[in-house]
């Protein structure tokens, strides 16, 4: 058997992980089809060992160094849906942090990790989009509401995803992932965030509380992919422990922005494959 499937009851659903990439070639059929029905895939154990030793280090040098700041990306929030500027929560936030410290870029071409995503994204052609951290402080980082990644940045052919990296050991009670198996069959959905003077999008809190949603039980070094259709959030940090997290969102190199949007640094950055639709001409060169 090239992969052993360990099941583990959550709140609403079993959910399936998958044992470490070191075990395994590439993801199996099964795995593959386990994607494209719900959406997301949790990948026990992909990043470990000294790359995740150097990498948490590395991470929490660059926040202590950030924190006399306003990060990128800090904001607060609540337990509503929407977040209010005089709440006790909080997320602390860095975007591109591969531009912070090489030991992020690096973390980028793990073999097991670009493995997986071209298995389940069908290509070998992986462009980067943008990477972020997200801080959850201990007894007081901020929930996510339900959200779709889409409206961030909505592609033609949708094939953007999410590599969620786990840095610590996330539960409900440390502001762990929660996700919607499945809801990326819906397409992208109604924007229900606020209108005015706000970049955030969420989906109908109604229709999709996080109390019905399937909380993702992870361990430092796992890895969770999901279509960025995929209806997630996460909830507040009522715990002792902090959640530390990185992701990286990834497109198909032959995928294109549905209209303008903000640049990001190291956008197009290729990490595996060819990109033949790259434009290089000397007009278009500082393009990114």
């Amino acid at each position: 058997m090239d992969s052993l499937i360990l099941y583990e009851l959550s709140v609403r659903l079993t959910s399936v992980h998958f044992q470490p990439a070191s075990a395994m070639v590439r993801l199996t059929r099964e795995q593959i089809q386990f994607y494209k029905d719900n959406g997301y895939i949790h990948l026990k154990g992909l990043i470990r060992g000294k790359e995740l030793q150097r990498v948490s280090e590395e991470y929490d040098s660059l926040f202590k160094r950030k924190n006399s700041e306003k990060t990128e990306s800090s904001w607060v929030g609540s337990d509503d849906t929407f977040r209010e500027s005089d709440s006790p929560y909080t997320v602390k936030g860095i975007h591109n942090l591969q531009m912070h410290h090489a030991v992020f870029g690096q973390l980028l071409y793990n073999e097991a990790l670009l493995d997986a995503l071209q298995d389940v994204m069908g290509t070998e052609n992986i462009m980067l989009h943008h990477t972020k951290a997200h801080l959850k402080p201990p007894e007081k980082g901020a929930s996510y509401p339900m959200h779709q990644d889409y409206p961030y940045f909505p592609y033609e052919k949708d094939s953007m995803v999410a590599a969620f990296i786990h840095l610590d050991a996330a539960t409900p009670e440390n502001g762990g992932l929660f996700v919607y198996p499945g809801s990326h069959k819906l397409g992208p959905l109604e924007d229900f965030g606020p209108k005015e003077g706000s970049h955030f999008h969420y989906v109908d809190q109604k229709k999709f509380p996080i109390e019905g949603a399937t909380p993702v039980i992870a361990s430092a070094g796992d890895v969770v992919i999901f279509s960025y259709l995929l209806v997630h959030g996460s909830s507040a940090n009522h715990s002792a422990r902090a959640r530390r997290m990185l992701l990286a969102q990834l497109a198909d190199a032959s995928d294109r922005p549905r209209g303008g949007e903000p640049g990001q640094p190291g956008r197009g950055w290729m990490l595996r494959g060819v990109n033949l639709t790259r434009d290089a001409t000397v007009a278009n060169r500082a393009r990114d």
